[in-house]
C-alpha cells in the first residue's frame, strides 16, 4: 500500500501510524512545538523521549500550541495557546453559565452522554469537586480515578493511558506532578485534555482567578496583580496569562525562589504586560489592585517546609502589607492556605479578601474551558 507522507498532528488514534519524532531537550518544552513528523500505515508509534520532571519553582516552558487536529476540539494545557479573544470568550462563557446555574436553572445540559475521565496524581478538593460537580450540574458524568487506580507511568505507560481512555471517554482532565505527563496525555489522547495542575504550572486555577477579578474590579486589562511568594506553578500561569492579556504583574519572591526564566522571558518578550519580578514585597505591593499569596511548599516540597519558612520571613501577606497595598487592594489565594505561615488568620478573614469566591470560580472556570475544549 503507498505511503502517506505529510503533517500529522498525534491526536489521531484511528490508525496505526508511525512517527518520527525529535527528542525535545529535558531542559525546555520547545521540542514539543517543533515537532516534525512522517506517516505511513505502518506500526504503533514508537516515541523516544527524553522524561521531564519539572519542579515547582523550576520548571521549562510550554510548547506554544496544543490544538488538536479532530474536529477542532483543543487541549487545554497552558494559557498562552490561546489568543486573547480566545481566553475572554472563555472567561464571558464562564460568567454567562455560572449565572444560569446561580439563578437555579438547570436546563443547560451540553454535558448530557458524555463523561469525563478524571486523573488524580496528586489528590485535591477543589480540583475533584470543582471538575466533578461542574460536568454533573451540564448533564454529564465523571468518572475519579486516584493516585492508586492508575499509577500511570509506573502500572501502565501515560500513552497507553491515554489511548484507553480516550475510548471510553469524551474528555480527560488530569493533575499531575511532572508537566511531561500531561505533554504526552495530549499526545495520545483523541479527545481533548484538560490541565489539572502539573509542578509546572494551573491554568485553570489562573482563569478561575481571572474571572474573579473581572467580577470584583471590573475587568482584568490594566490591573496590577502582585504575588508575594514562592516561584511557583501558579507565577509561571500568571505570566503565560500576562502575555495574552495586558495588565501589570509583579511577582515577589525570596532570590533563588525566583519563577523559571524562560517563562518570565517569554512573558517580557510578548510585550503585551508589564512584568517585574522583586525580591522586596514592600515596594512591589504598592498600588495593587490584587495582593496573591500561595503555600511557600507545595505538595512534594513538604520536606523543604522548615528550610522555607526560614528564607521566606519577610514574605508573608499579613495587615501591614495590605495596608501598604492600600485600601482598595484584594486577597486572593489559590488554598489550601496555611493560616499564620504565608497569610495572617486577619488578612485571609478580611472583608476585601475574596478567597473563597475565587475558589467557587473554579467550577465556572472550568465549566467554560470544558465547553470550549468541546466545541460545545
Amino acid at each position: 500500500m503507498a505511503a502517506i507522507s505529510g503533517h500529522c498532528t498525534f491526536r489521531s488514534h484511528q490508525f496505526p501510524l508511525s512517527f518520527t519524532v525529535p527528542v525535545a531537550s529535558s531542559s525546555s518544552f520547545y521540542g514539543e512545538a517543533l515537532r516534525s513528523s512522517s506517516v505511513s500505515l505502518a506500526s504503533p508509534p514508537s516515541v523516544h523521549r527524553s522524561l521531564i520532571s519539572c519542579q515547582a519553582s523550576s520548571a521549562a516552558s510550554p510548547p506554544s500550541s496544543s490544538v488538536n487536529g479532530t474536529g477542532g476540539m483543543k487541549d487545554f494545557l497552558h494559557i498562552s495557546d490561546f489568543d486573547k479573544a480566545t481566553i475572554m470568550k472563555i472567561l464571558d462563557r464562564a460568567a454567562e453559565v455560572k449565572a444560569q446555574l446561580k439563578s437555579g436553572d438547570r436546563s443547560f445540559a451540553p454535558f448530557k452522554g458524555k463523561t469525563m475521565a478524571m486523573i488524580f496524581a496528586k489528590p485535591s478538593m477543589r480540583t475533584r469537586v470543582s471538575f466533578e460537580t461542574g460536568f454533573f450540574l451540564l448533564g454529564g458524568h465523571a468518572i475519579y480515578l486516584g493516585p492508586d487506580d492508575i499509577q500511570m507511568g509506573k502500572r501502565e505507560e501515560t500513552r497507553d493511558v491515554a489511548r484507553v481512555l480516550s475510548r471510553y471517554n469524551d474528555i480527560i482532565m488530569a493533575r499531575v506532578f511532572g508537566h511531561q505527563d500531561i505533554l504526552d496525555l495530549a499526545k495520545f489522547s483523541s479527545v481533548p485534555v484538560i490541565n489539572g495542575l502539573t509542578d509546572y504550572n494551573h491554568p485553570c486555577q489562573i482563569m478561575a482567578d481571572a474571572l474573579t477579578i473581572i467580577e470584583h474590579i471590573g475587568q482584568l486589562e490594566g490591573t496590577k496583580v502582585v504575588y508575594v511568594g514562592d516561584g511557583n506553578n501558579i507565577v509561571h500561569s500568571w505570566l503565560l496569562l500576562a502575555s495574552v492579556v495586558p495588565f501589570h504583574f509583579v511577582c515577589a519572591c525570596p532570590k533563588g525562589f525566583e519563577p523559571d526564566k524562560e517563562t518570565v522571558e517569554k512573558a517580557q518578550k510578548a510585550g503585551i504586560s508589564k512584568i517585574e519580578i522583586t525580591n522586596n514585597p514592600k515596594e512591589a505591593v504598592k498600588g495593587a489592585d490584587v495582593v496573591y499569596s500561595d503555600v511557600w511548599a507545595s505538595m512534594g516540597q513538604k520536606e523543604e517546609a522548615a528550610h522555607r519558612r526560614q528564607v521566606f520571613q519577610g514574605f508573608q501577606v499579613d495587615e501591614a502589607l495590605m495596608k501598604i497595598a492600600g485600601p482598595k487592594a484584594y486577597f486572593m489565594h489559590c488554598l489550601p492556605a496555611e493560616r499564620g505561615v504565608e497569610v495572617t488568620n486577619g488578612v485571609i478573614e478580611a472583608p476585601n479578601s475574596i478567597v473563597f469566591p475565587q475558589a467557587e470560580n473554579r467550577m465556572h472556570a472550568q465549566n467554560a474551558i470544558m465547553l470550549h475544549a468541546l466545541g460545545l
